[in-house]
């Protein structure tokens, strides 16, 4: 089912077709640790897109597709071609796809949506399916803590580094200086992320906070790069997707419960 977004949909339910499905999915990293990597990375991504084009109804993906994107006024990063023809193709057969920008992706512009028809989302929102309410959003600079990035959010999500890395610095060097910068943060990554515990994971207490003030079936979020599926109160859940780095993972609406799984390819 092909769905209209309003710019303001908060509260306004969707109701699935028989037979179809959400699906959600974030943290690819596409072009991370290494071209290789990435592009078995791209493979796998589209033999799972493929699989579920039969019966997805809305697909969600939570942010940090790429490692690092820019979008300049006419160019467009090198590479992810297979990625960017499925999500194309998908698009074009009337899948509806909802990107969230992530912290390595934020500065994404127009292209989704001018040439793939994509909506793309930088803050939370909430969607309601079936009668079930989700507040869906990346989860970077949520909750508390983490206050050194919070600062570097700021700093990056303000007019005057677009306007550096747009208009002053050579694409050239701008995606260059982009690339060093995320490919110095993978020296941190060698290793799947560790849960904290419901009392330490920062998206957690930020679900709960909200879920006082306003209730949410499902609080979908990516970022933290662990699977974890945890009962809030009796009618209210976090699930974080994990990543395709380590777990393939992804989580899936059937109308009624969400649930979180990995994807393995057929033999």
């Amino acid at each position: 089912m092909h769905f209209i977004l309003n710019p303001d949909h908060t509260g306004l339910n969707r109701i699935l077709q028989p037979g179809k499905k959400i699906y959600f999915a974030s943290d690819f990293h596409l072009g991370a640790p290494s071209h290789q990597d990435s592009l078995t990375r791209e493979k796998l991504l589209l033999a799972w897109l493929e699989r579920i084009r039969h019966d997805a109804g809305v697909i969600f993906l939570v942010g940090d597709l790429f490692d690092f994107w820019f979008e300049y006024k006419r160019v467009v990063p090198k590479g992810y071609v297979r990625f960017l023809g499925k999500l194309a193709e998908l698009s074009d057969a009337g899948i509806e796809i909802i990107v969230f920008l992530g912290n390595r992706d934020m500065w994404m512009t127009d292209y989704f949506e001018t040439e793939l028809n994509i909506q793309t989302i930088r803050r939370p929102r909430t969607f309601v399916f079936n009668d079930k309410k989700f507040l869906i959003g990346h989860g970077d600079g949520l909750g508390k803590g983490d206050y050194g990035y919070k600062v570097l959010q700021v700093i990056f999500e303000g007019k005057l580094p677009r306007f550096l890395f747009n208009y002053i610095m050579p694409a050239n060097l701008g995606m260059y200086l982009g690339y060093i910068w995320t490919k110095f943060s993978w020296r941190k990554k060698r290793k799947p992320e560790q849960y904290l515990g419901d009392d330490k994971e920062h998206l957690v207490g930020y679900s709960k906070a909200v879920e006082a003030k306003e209730h949410h079936d499902f609080y979908i979020y990516g970022h933290r790069h662990t699977m974890a599926d945890v009962q809030l109160t009796p009618t209210a859940r976090y699930i974080n997707l994990g990543d395709w780095i380590w777990y393939n993972s992804y989580a899936v609406f059937d109308g009624n419960d969400v649930t979180l799984t990995q994807f393995k390819p057929k033999d």
